[in-house]
């Protein structure tokens, strides 16, 4: 069965994206006030993920016609709080202010692989029982997954580590392709940049447009980005670090030196000696990814280099990544970078600098694969922060793309597929 036709085509997953079953969100408890949202720190954070909501709910703009928010800054853990420059902070309340909140935001969680307090944990559950709406943003999403407020929902993380949250929490949806995500009390948003997406997603649903259009004036942001046109999209070929001690990694290595041959998913199976339903599930579980979505969105990413980098025409750049046809080049590009292979090479190089020389294509580090464990193969360069917006037409009232009573969902151009984990542990930004 070919990747490009039959039972195993690779849709739009973006429309498909699993769901929960629409939410009844919880009476607000009369202890709490709509108005006031508790940001809960902890130690090891990075200062630029923190201050997002800081900015955004913490200061008076009622004379740029922006409603004004009662901001609790919480330490969720015993002071003093470090961020990752090693700037020691003090919050002015603790878990306890959590009770009078209507929203809580999480901003960011110190480390993927380490779990957050139990008490912190306790108080997030406690505040959504209560009907407070609770927000993660970038790797908060963690903290209310080890608080099981993300089971059986849709959610989103860091592009980086949406595979590891989808491997460590099953019953969780994680689909890395959205910029932000809105399941009525439980929200969360992609990396840095989509924190900043969200906060005012948040003032657009409490005060409507006009108040969220004032807010970003002030910022000094678009109040909905749509960037996704010019090309600035990042595709990623990491890896979960564990995969370089697993027989899969020959597999792996294998597809990525053959992209250029025709091949589907059963020729790998068939090479790790596994069913095709034995290498899914393996392969899922490994990764977080289905290797059908992924292995084309490891084609796309070589075609997405062939036209930055050769001036190949569009029919030669699929034959040379292993597609059948230039139609099935062109339908999955467009779905995975929202845009044609040639409005992307025209966006391209018309943003490059006249006199910056074409870079030449890296050597794949396949060996790498066979030493022992890797982070990353073939990562692309220069790609921004990894960020992409979709375009939707402003609307006024509340919400934006709604498909559920009190739920909103806001894209990322269409089809990037679960992009796999790079190196572990450090700050995102």
């Amino acid at each position: 069965m070919s990747q490009e036709s039959g039972s195993g085509t690779a849709t739009d997953t973006s429309s498909q994206a699993p769901s929960a079953s629409p939410r009844a969100i919880r009476k607000l408890s009369a202890r709490r006030r709509p108005e006031v949202v508790a940001v809960l720190l902890f130690s090891g954070g990075p200062i630029f993920e923190s201050s997002i909501p800081l900015s955004v709910f913490g200061i008076d703009r009622q004379d740029a016609g922006v409603p004004r928010y009662r901001l609790l800054v919480c330490a969720g853990e015993e002071g003093p709080l470090r961020t990752t420059g090693g700037l020691e902070l003090t919050a002015p309340y603790g878990l306890e202010a959590l009770s009078r909140a209507g929203t809580v935001v999480v901003p960011t969680w110190r480390s993927i692989s380490q779990a957050p307090p139990p008490e912190a944990l306790d108080a997030i559950r406690r505040a959504h029982e209560e009907g407070a709406r609770i927000i993660g943003l970038c790797t908060g999403a963690f903290v209310l997954a080890a608080a099981g407020l993300l089971d059986g929902r849709p959610a989103t993380t860091h592009w980086m580590y949406a595979p590891t949250l989808a491997k460590r929490y099953p019953s969780v949806h994680v689909d890395p392709r959205e910029l932000f995500v809105d399941d009525g009390d439980v929200l969360t948003s992609a990396g840095t940049a989509a924190g900043i997406d969200l906060c005012l997603h948040v003032v657009r649903t409490d005060h409507g447009t006009d108040a969220a259009a004032a807010l970003a004036r002030r910022l000094v942001v678009p109040p909905r980005r749509a960037d996704w046109q010019t090309g600035q999209r990042h595709l990623d070929r990491s890896l979960p670090e564990e995969i370089g001690a697993d027989p899969l990694a020959e597999v792996v290595a294998w597809a990525l030196e053959h992209l250029h041959e025709q091949f589907d998913v059963e020729a790998l199976a068939a090479r790790a000696y596994m069913s095709r339903r034995t290498f899914d599930r393996r392969f899922r579980s490994l990764t977080g990814s289905a290797p059908l979505q992924w292995l084309i969105t490891q084609r796309v990413l070589q075609a997405q280099r062939l036209l930055e980098t050769s001036d190949y025409s569009v029919d030669e750049v699929a034959g040379r990544c292993g597609f059948r046809s230039p139609v099935a080049l062109r339908g999955h590009f467009r779905r995975q970078l929202g845009s044609s292979p040639a409005s992307y090479r025209a966006a391209y190089r018309a943003r490059r600098p006249q006199d910056e020389p074409d870079r030449p294509l890296p050597s794949p580090e396949i060996p790498a694969l066979r030493r022992g464990p890797v982070a990353q193969i073939l990562a692309v360069p220069g790609k921004g922060d990894g960020e992409a917006y979709a375009r939707v037409p402003d609307q006024p009232g509340r919400g934006d793309m709604t498909d559920g009573p009190g739920r909103t969902r806001l894209r990322t151009a269409r089809g990037l597929g679960a992009a796999l984990p790079g190196p572990r542990d450090r700050p995102v930004g």
